[in-house]
């Protein structure tokens, strides 16, 4: 007599609501998760159920089981092929593929009882990014329009917001929802519907762009909102290839209409008692919610509305030339805003990142992150997380101070917020 089938919760990702935007698998820290052009994919034999990219993802498309035996779990190849997520075997059909009735118990408990806890000794970034938002944040409203209803905004602005000519042409493009309700908190994103069909003939996915405007809109009192869109031109490779979205977004013209779903995020949410102070820390487009936040307290601090509350900017790009928003930051009143840039690849200097900024200006640092009403974001390239993290770290330690007990409260306050891609 065969043994019974040996049966396991299978982890598996909704594409009919996932919006691609990376969360899961730049979270997960066994490198379960990866992704085609269409899907994005959980490897069976790599999850090992830690639960780490659960609470981050924006539209819980990450939190889908099915009970599977173990020799048949479903492929990588069937994942991809996905438009929807298979039905949930029942048990007359999980008995009729050589289960007992004990089995699905018994695997329902070992799924239970995984820990969560990562190996020792280990660094991961990840492990200090809070899920929860500052206790003073404002409420955020998610997920009012899905993939299945899209709602439509106009545009009203396109204009790209670094110097003409340079390689990461970036545009700040403004969206109006007229009268209808699309309320947002600087922090959050949307996702954006391109139009036509992929190369199976399937409809674009949604793409996930940051809102780069305050919540009382780009243009103070209306109803709209705007974005901070890089042209991608070249895959991770450097090979040519045009990217879907955000070349049809920067080629959009004022009164093009554009499908947008959401709005997404509950946790990268800016403080907003007195006195609290942020600390932002971004490369290129990873901009985009830093801006909005500022934004937000310049207006405050306009109308005599906000007292104190220090804001650091940590601003990386390769060069000058392509950082956006260079000419407005300039602008700014110097004791309103403290910003640090870092240039990697500018001619005739040393290659600066944003990490090396934080250990040259560790004394001001250190004196913010002793005081509980300092808030850190960080947004942009999966590539820089560990780096700033680590100089965090190293910043924390070199004061004498225990970064693993910092390190827990700033994630358990919700003061370190990690939003990369």
């Amino acid at each position: 007599m065969n043994a019974p089938a040996e049966l396991f919760n299978q982890h598996l990702i909704d594409p009919e609501i996932c919006i691609r935007c990376n969360t899961c698998e730049a979270t997960c820290p066994v490198g379960a998760i990866t992704h085609d052009s269409r899907n994005y994919v959980v490897m069976a034999d790599k999850c090992n159920f830690c639960m780490a990219c659960v609470p981050p993802c924006p539209t819980g498309s990450i939190d889908n089981w099915r009970m599977r035996p173990k020799s048949a779990a479903y492929s990588l190849e069937e994942q991809y092929a996905w438009d929807d997520l298979p039905p949930v075997l029942t048990d007359a059909e999980l008995l009729a593929m050589g289960a007992d009735a004990s089995a699905v118990a018994t695997a329902v408990a070992e799924v239970n009882a995984q820990s969560t806890t990562r190996q020792n000794g280990v660094f991961n970034s990840a492990d200090y990014g809070a899920t929860v938002p500052p206790w003073s944040a404002a409420h955020p409203y998610t997920n009012l329009h899905g993939p299945k209803a899209p709602i439509s905004a106009t545009v009203v602005g396109n204009v790209q917001v670094n110097e003409a000519g340079t390689a990461n042409e970036t545009h700040h493009i403004v969206l109006d929802f007229g009268h209808m309700p699309f309320p947002v908190l600087e922090g959050q994103s949307i996702g954006i519907v391109p139009p036509g069909v992929d190369a199976q003939g399937k409809p674009h996915h949604a793409r996930q762009y940051s809102i780069a405007s305050p919540r009382n809109g780009e243009r103070l009192g209306y109803n709209n909102l705007s974005i901070t869109v890089k042209r991608v031109v070249e895959d991770h490779d450097g090979q040519p290839v045009k990217g879907v979205a955000s070349n049809y977004l920067c080629e959009l013209q004022t009164g093009d209409a554009v499908q947008v779903i959401g709005p997404f995020g509950s946790s990268f949410l800016m403080p907003n008692h007195p006195k609290s102070h942020i600390v932002m820390i971004c490369t290129g487009t990873g901009s985009a919610p830093m801006r909005a936040m500022t934004e937000w307290r310049r207006r405050l601090r306009q109308s005599g509305k906000f007292e104190g509350g220090k804001l650091m900017l940590f601003f990386g790009a390769r060069t000058q030339k392509e950082l956006p928003y260079f000419g407005p930051l300039q602008k700014l009143p110097k004791d309103f805003i403290d910003i640090n840039f870092a240039f990697s690849r500018e001619a005739a200097q040393t290659k600066r990142y944003v990490q090396d900024l934080l250990r040259e200006r560790s004394a001001d640092l250190v004196a913010l992150l002793k005081d509980p009403n300092t808030y850190i974001y960080v947004c942009g390239l999966k590539s820089m997380e560990e780096g700033v993290v680590l100089a965090l770290r190293d910043v924390v330690t070199q004061a004498g101070l225990n970064w693993e007990s910092l390190g827990s409260s700033l994630k358990q306050e919700g003061r370190l917020h990690l939003e990369t891609y």
